[in-house]
């Protein structure tokens, strides 16, 4: 033990710590077993009793006593009205734990919770594992094999709730945080620290958060892959157990966009013969995924804001609301700031999905990370068509040696990365790329972004 002064803290157990008259010493009794054992010489025990009970609380106190002299027996009354209610019970030990005078730098606390119903020892685990009590937890057990209808100290075991004392504990948990961050980035080991540190983030609010969240970038940055991969994290983690709902809002117009999120009644307008659910309907328990969400009408947008807030909203032609609870990931690749000014985007639906922003970057960006992507690549054209294709050694240096010259625009990201490897697959013989097929492609690329009218997305790099 430590070489402060050791404090045990707990209930008073109504029914373990009673004895039948005359069986005091012959039956195991959690709060006087403690204080049986040799090795165990606690300074002061704390012992938070119903005065309901003064005569039980009155024999264990003497016993205790009896047991370990040095112990001095502190009875505090804690009486609850329903044992049984978690509220009830934690603002009781709550009030305890704020009033007692805990002083950690001077004495060690063990807090019993062996004694009291679920609820009181749920309630302690809490109360110990926020610091309220600045302790550890005990918890103590009959002799193995003959139940309590026997003399003895039993065992006992002190549980330390901090972690970062536990090596493994501390690195399995660390292993799966590494995980949920792989899972993420599709298993890329990706090199840029800015977006390290962006996917890192973007792991906590998908583990702690059910609240919108806002993916900004220029296209083919990887919104749509990193929204699939937030709902794969969360599913994998039974945080949602929905379906997840893609949808580019570019793709929605007039009545039809009102009827593919929100669903219609039969014949609430020209086409309407059989009722629809709607996406978010669908979506119901799960994620929905709005990509270009600043496409959407400004109706469209009103009723999104209320589905958000309420979980409710009104299908097409229908007189009374649908409720529906998801999350919603939203992707945009338009300043939705000046389009609120422009009066194309509502602004309290802005200010509703701008909790979570996270901005991916272009490739450009990232240009360290190209490598690793193009190897991402390759292994999926290769799950796509069953083609093992690689490349020859100085194929792949001029490719790479392009790839991150300041010559290449890399204007589509992600999405042009992609188009070159699967055209280079595909022209590919006898599996191997070739020193020619990168020239005709860098040729190609060098075409394309040439004739571009558009301004770069990273012009601002």
């Amino acid at each position: 033990m430590s070489a402060r002064p050791t404090v045990v803290i707990g209930l008073l157990g109504l029914q373990l710590d009673r004895a039948p008259r005359g069986q005091r010493w012959d039956r195991w009794r959690p709060t006087v077993s403690l204080f049986q054992h040799d090795d165990f010489e606690p300074a002061r025990l704390v012992l938070l009793a119903d005065p309901k009970a003064d005569d039980l609380a009155t024999e264990v106190a003497a016993d205790v006593r009896a047991s370990s002299p040095e112990t001095v027996v502190e009875q505090v009354p804690m009486q609850f009205r329903d044992p049984w209610d978690f509220a009830d019970v934690y603002e009781g030990l709550a009030a305890f734990a704020d009033a007692y005078p805990l002083d950690p730098e001077r004495e060690d606390y063990l807090v019993h919770v062996t004694t009291g119903t679920h609820v009181a020892q749920i309630c302690l685990f809490l109360l110990v594992e926020t610091r309220r009590i600045p302790g550890r937890l005990l918890q103590s057990s009959p002799p193995k094999g003959r139940g309590r209808v026997a003399s003895g100290p039993g065992g006992y075991s002190i549980i330390d709730l901090d972690l970062s004392k536990y090596d493994r504990l501390a690195a399995r948990f660390e292993d799966e945080r590494r995980e949920g961050v792989s899972l993420l980035k599709a298993g890329i080991e990706t090199r840029n620290g800015a977006f390290n540190a962006l996917i890192d983030r973007v792991e906590d609010v998908t583990l702690h958060s059910s609240d919108p969240i806002l993916l900004t970038g220029p296209t083919g940055a990887g919104k749509t892959q990193l929204a699939r991969r937030i709902y794969e994290l969360r599913r994998s983690k039974r945080l949602v157990d929905g379906e997840l709902v893609e949808v580019n809002c570019a793709t929605l117009r007039g009545d039809q966009a009102m009827s593919a999120l929100f669903g219609h009644e039969a014949g609430a307008f020209t086409g309407a013969v059989s009722r629809r659910d709607g996406l978010l309907r669908t979506a119901n328990d799960g994620l929905v995924f709005l990509d270009e969400i600043g496409e959407l009408g400004l109706d469209e947008q009103a009723m999104l804001l209320r589905a958000i807030e309420e979980g409710t909203f009104l299908p097409v032609g229908a007189d009374a609301p649908v409720s529906s609870r998801f999350q919603l990931i939203a992707g945009t690749n338009r300043d939705l700031a000046e389009a609120v000014s422009d009066g194309r985007f509502r602004e309290d639906l802005l200010a509703r999905i701008d909790l979570w922003t996270f901005e991916l970057p272009p490739l450009r960006a990232r240009i360290e990370d190209l490598e690793p992507n193009l190897e991402f690549e390759l292994d999926r054209v290769r799950r796509t068509t069953g083609r093992r294709v690689s490349f020859n050694r100085e194929a792949r240096e001029r490719f790479l040696s392009f790839a991150v010259s300041p010559s290449s625009a890399w204007r589509g990201n992600f999405r042009d990365l992609g188009a070159a490897v699967t055209r280079m697959v595909t022209l590919a013989r006898g599996g191997r790329i070739t020193r020619a097929l990168v020239d005709e492609e860098i040729e190609r690329l060098s075409r394309a972004w040439s004739r571009a009218r558009t301004p770069e997305p990273d012009a601002g790099l």
